[in-house]
């Protein structure tokens, strides 16, 4: 209790210093405005527009070069082999090398 009232008292003796300062006034009419710089957002959109104008070209597609030879064996009237051979860009045909022994044996 002792304590609380010390500094119950502490602050109020500042509160009563606090009343007799003196506050300058703010010289409002020295204060200026900051300027805002306008080439800055200014030149930012420039640069922007200038890159979409130059990397924004559409160059004609080339199509792929095949990259995937598909080599397929079949069997044809009995005993008869013939061999296919096809190109392409991808391979939307897969079979697993060991699915004939599952088939065979």
């Amino acid at each position: 209790m002792e304590n609380d009232e010390l500094i119950r008292d502490f602050f109020s003796e500042m509160k009563k210093q606090d009343r007799h300062l003196e506050i300058p006034e703010f010289p409002e009419e020295k204060a200026k405005a900051k300027s805002f710089n306008w080439w800055i957002p200014i030149g930012i959109a420039a640069s922007l527009v200038f890159g979409f104008l130059i990397l924004g070209k559409n160059e004609p597609q080339v199509e792929p070069v095949p990259e995937v030879l598909i080599i397929t064996l079949e069997q044809i009237n009995g005993q008869e082999l013939q061999f296919h051979i096809e190109e392409t860009t991808e391979m939307d045909i897969w079979e697993s090398p060991t699915a004939s022994l599952l088939t065979e044996f």
